[in-house]
């Protein structure tokens, strides 16, 4: 079998992550990503820090753009960097090559099948606490990287390839066939954990001991908005999964609010309101939740 060729869009704390993980294991990897990480990379390729995988580093080719045929491409930046990001991938260049969007929310994939019409988009999701600690470096601090590919029928040999080679890269993959669950699934445990680690401050542990009745409510409106979008979503399972996260974990949106940086607040909380008021469902907890996080972050969380 042909080199399989993987390029990563956003070589941040998850696409930073999967880029090292597979070129450690052998695989071609092409990082498009700024200039400034561009040249880190040139020089020092992807460190990785973790105790899942230990502490590595792996040397990887970069650029700034597209320029070449690949056969899979990750799209791993955050929902707020997106439509910049994408200037970096030419539709004429990806042509038909399989894409594999990691983002939160569920808006996206419609931009995506917009703007790359050839592709084999496959909706994906990733769950893991991983962070960026500095161009080309990442810190990987959960005990876990679980992906989900949910491709339609047409496309499940391609994304069984990827999926392949990211689970002998040492990711526990699985491939399913419900786009809408697998979506909406991730969603369901992501809201609620990402609004309610950020509105208080602290991590999920301090959430389930000093506000565990109002995270079982968010987790029990999302799953109703989930159900109503076509998603067999277990609300007691979702809030049991809870029950087993390090009570150190934080929410990717919590450390970008500690940060400074722009929230996916709009991509996560907001695409549950819309969806809830599309289908007439009523999310009080949800619906506080966003509006205190946009009041107290205007300028960060872009409508």
């Amino acid at each position: 079998m042909s080199a399989f060729r993987v390029a990563v869009l956003g070589p941040g704390g998850v696409g930073g992550l999967l880029a090292g993980l597979l070129a450690r294991n052998g695989t071609e990897v092409l990082c498009l990503a700024g200039a400034e990480t561009v040249a880190a990379l040139g020089r020092g390729g992807v460190s990785i820090s973790s105790t899942l995988f230990g502490d590595f580093a792996v040397p990887v080719r970069a650029a700034e753009r597209l320029s070449e045929p690949v056969d899979a491409c990750l799209v791993t930046v955050k929902a707020t960097q997106l439509p910049t990001a994408l200037e970096r991938l030419p539709a004429e260049l990806l042509g038909d090559a399989l894409l594999a969007p990691f983002l939160n929310g569920v808006e996206h994939l419609a931009l995506l099948r917009e703007r790359y019409p050839a592709a084999a988009i496959v909706a994906g999701t990733i769950r893991v606490e991983s962070s960026r600690t500095a161009p080309g470096q990442v810190r990987l601090d959960s005990p876990f990287v679980r992906i989900e590919l949910a491709p339609a029928p047409g496309l499940a040999p391609r994304a069984e390839r990827l999926a392949a080679a990211l689970r002998a890269a040492g990711v526990d993959v699985r491939v399913v066939r419900d786009e809408v669950a697998a979506l909406w699934g991730k969603l369901t445990f992501l809201a609620p954990f990402a609004l309610l680690t950020t509105s208080a401050a602290a991590p999920v542990g301090v959430v389930r001991d000093r506000r565990g009745d109002e995270l079982a409510a968010a987790v029990a409106e999302v799953a109703a908005v989930a159900r109503a979008e076509g998603a067999p979503v277990d609300a007691a399972g979702v809030v049991g999964f809870f029950g087993t996260l390090p009570a150190g974990m934080r929410s990717s949106m919590q450390r970008d609010a500690e940060a400074g940086r722009p929230l996916e607040l709009e991509a996560i909380g907001g695409a549950v309101l819309r969806a809830a008021d599309r289908h007439g469902i009523a999310v009080p907890v949800t619906a506080h939740l966003v509006d205190d996080l946009r009041g107290r972050y205007p300028e960060r969380s872009p409508r």
